[in-house]
């Protein structure tokens, strides 16, 4: 079970909730938790608190539900109650006293008087936001109410008549991240450095990808971290060219590059880390030149972070790398900035270069707004990852470079005068990078 908060203050999330409300109107916002998932019968997955909920509220207990309102009593709980027997097998609860003085709720309510209490909270305000899909209860009483205010608010004048998606209120909030969310982001990009270097140092002809995931998922639990982020991926050979491979299923081979895209969890707050290495801690003279071309990227792109400018730019500044680099590879002929345009690298380059990162590995916060794209302002945190892939069938001047697949990925926070880069700490460097593999051996 994840502690409640996360090691944040009361009022931190007190906090958070006044920004919400004042964002919210003339609204309310219903936030459930997320359902306990099963892997078959009755064996449930690990549970993982919903990213949304806990922001507002610090809770990371299932069957919850918030609701958040403004004016008086705005601030509403309905949660587990305590039950020695569903404890003895899944752990101790809450319960609603011990919420209510955990959160400082106006009301808490145990989740077996949802669907009594629920709609009385849904019918003054004029919009609902809510996600339809989370939760059946709340979606079943959510559309009740819209249905009521539906049938009533022309008469009435009163009531929910519109359904709004809660990330118009939370996505803008949850973008620019506060300094106890960067301390978080901070801890988790040094548990995985750390694990990144357990990694390397395990690294050899005839590892499994499997063995090197499993040295991952240890070293990130042994620093502290809630394990995994995500799958990691560990790609060797031709397996790197795959972008989300994740079965891990293949020994590595002596001639391989192997790609780790991995990243530890923090108090839910996560790292996003990509490095690509040869297995025989040498690279090949092909392997070298495609590794420079993404690594010259990365940098550009790094470099081109900072508040004011766009997250698109940053994107041009990797492309422009990339692109050139395919020219002087022989990969692509012509003017780079003519085959940018036609999307010429897309078949060795079809990603973007960055993604949001924070309680989410793929976090909130759209790109672009207005058809302009989004402005880099402090507080943003963001990965910047290119890579190059020659794992199609490759002709021409591709054809060399078959099987390979490079990607070099950091962590970057926009600070009020550039960026800091929180996993600068595990080097990207070909020759540092070559130096790690294969220590423990």
């Amino acid at each position: 079970m994840f502690e409640p908060l996360g090691g944040f203050s009361p009022e931190t999330f007190r906090h958070r909730r006044e920004r919400a409300v004042a964002a919210l109107g003339d609204g309310v916002l219903v936030l459930p938790a997320q359902p306990v998932r099963y892997r078959s019968r009755d064996t449930e997955y690990r549970y993982r608190p919903d990213s949304e909920l806990f922001y507002l509220t610090g809770l990371t207990e299932p069957e919850v539900v918030a609701v958040l309102r403004p004016g008086d009593q705005g601030f509403v709980l309905f949660v587990r109650e305590r039950s020695p027997e569903a404890e003895l097998w899944s752990g101790a609860r809450l319960g609603p006293d011990a919420a209510q003085g955990l959160t400082g709720a106006d009301l808490v309510y145990p989740i077996g008087e949802l669907d009594a209490r629920l709609p009385g909270l849904l019918t003054g305000p004029r919009s609902i936001h809510y996600r339809v899909g989370t939760e059946p209860r709340a979606d079943r009483l959510v559309l009740e109410a819209l249905t009521r205010g539906r049938a009533r608010g022309p008469r009435k004048g009163t009531g929910p008549r519109a359904l709004v998606d809660p990330g118009e209120v939370l996505d803008d909030l949850r973008l620019i991240k506060d300094v106890q969310e960067v301390d978080h982001l901070r801890r988790a990009a040094a548990i995985s450095v750390a694990g990144f270097h357990e990694a390397l140092a395990a690294t050899a002809p005839g590892v499994g990808e499997w063995e090197l995931e499993a040295v991952l998922d240890g070293a990130f639990r042994r620093a502290g971290g809630d394990g995994p982020g995500y799958d990691s991926i560990v790609g060797g050979g031709a397996n790197g060219c795959v972008l989300h491979y994740v079965d891990n299923a293949r020994p590595l081979a002596a001639d391989d590059l192997v790609l780790i895209d991995a990243g530890a969890a923090f108090r839910l707050y996560h790292a996003d880390i990509t490095r690509t290495f040869p297995v025989s801690g040498c690279f090949t003279g092909e392997q070298r030149a495609v590794y420079q071309v993404v690594e010259s990227a990365r940098a550009a792109a790094v470099a081109a972070t900072r508040p004011g400018t766009t997250i698109a730019a940053v994107h041009d500044a990797a492309l422009a790398v990339i692109v050139s680099g395919l020219v002087e590879l022989g990969v692509l002929e012509g003017d780079p900035m003519a085959l940018a345009a036609d999307e010429k690298h897309k078949p060795f380059y079809p990603h973007q270069t960055s993604h949001w990162l924070g309680l989410d590995v793929h976090d909130v916060g759209d790109y672009a707004r207005n058809g302009e794209s989004r402005v880099l302002e402090p507080g943003m945190v963001f990965t910047i990852e290119p890579g190059l892939y020659f794992g199609g069938p490759c002709e021409g001047g591709a054809e060399r470079f078959a099987g390979i697949g490079v990607r070099v990925e950091d962590n970057v926070l926009v600070t009020p005068d550039g960026c800091e880069n929180l996993t600068e700490a595990l080097t990207t460097d070909a020759d540092r990078l070559a130096e790690l593999v294969g220590r423990a051996r």
